[in-house]
């Protein structure tokens, strides 16, 4: 059959994680109903060997250990829209792309999708449980949430950029090229794991700060409200919820210290550690 949408999965040493990925999307999938491209970049393990044992999956490599690299090198040999983009160790089922791909199929116009994000915090420490309990509050999970492991574009989404640009958010990038009007948020969902303590979230979080201050902003569509409103929109939300009153100091927390670091090292002109919790690739291993 003829794919209904291309899948870009970039991964970097991700041979503990990547064919259990691959079956998972493939478990209830029909024969080429997708077109699954794994983009290995800089591997140093068997992530090669471990995708391509998978039927029906392109393995194209590079030997520059870069998630852009990756993003950019599986573009250009996906050949099929609308067009889907796959984080290594996020969990999801062939039903919850199916949805991705038919709402992107009959939309008119450029835009973007993602199925619902659910958190997993079964393996996190109390604090980091509590940071996620104000995190969902947030604007930025409210409103029209696109990324964090798995968002999808169509024909006339895509032309919104060239190649994707050096950047550590790349899904926020994308995001923002979008106005609300423009995202979509399908049936189903796809889970992610949160990191396992408040030190390895720090350090994601540190990343992803750092990530968000680099975006360029002169092709950034969406409109974006000083945070300070922002920030009282969401005090507004915890103000109204007692329950969520004992969880608000650990998200301060969470939250402060790596905008802090992130400006700091934005000043200081110093490199971001890639910093992904890597428990989760060693419990694979086991």
């Amino acid at each position: 059959m003829t794919a209904t949408a291309s899948i870009v999965i970039p991964a970097h040493d991700e041979g503990a994680l990547i064919a259990s990925t691959l079956r998972g999307v493939l478990a209830d999938a029909l024969p080429g109903e997708f077109e699954i491209v794994v983009a290995a970049n800089g591997c140093t393990d068997d992530t090669v060997a471990q995708a391509s044992s998978v039927p029906g999956v392109t393995v194209v490599e590079t030997a520059i250990a870069s998630k852009i690299a990756g993003l950019n090198l599986g573009d250009m040999a996906a050949t099929t829209f609308p067009r889907i983009y796959l984080d290594a160790d996020v969990v999801v089922s062939a039903a919850t792309l199916r949805f991705l791909a038919a709402a992107l199929r009959t939309r008119t116009g450029p835009a973007v999708a993602s199925p619902r994000l659910r958190v997993d915090g079964s393996r996190s420490t109390f604090p980091v449980r509590q940071y996620l309990r104000i995190w969902e509050q947030s604007d930025y999970r409210l409103t029209g949430h696109i990324g964090s492991g798995v968002y999808a574009v169509n024909l006339e989404g895509r032309a919104r950029w060239d190649e994707f640009p050096d950047v550590i958010a790349d899904d926020r990038f994308v995001q923002q090229l979008f106005l609300s009007n423009e995202r979509i948020t399908v049936d189903g969902e796809f889970t992610v794991r949160a990191p396992a303590t408040m030190g390895a979230h720090l350090r994601r979080a540190t990343r992803i700060a750092a990530g968000n201050r680099q975006l360029p902003t002169t092709v950034q569509n969406a409109s974006v409200e000083p945070a300070t409103v922002r920030y009282r929109r969401l005090l507004g939300r915890v103000a109204r919820r007692p329950p969520l009153w004992g969880a608000l100091p650990f998200y301060l927390y969470g939250f402060g210290v790596p905008l802090v670091k992130a400006r700091r090292m934005d000043s200081a002109g110093s490199g971001v550690d890639w910093s992904r919790d890597t428990s989760l690739r060693e419990e694979a291993r086991r």
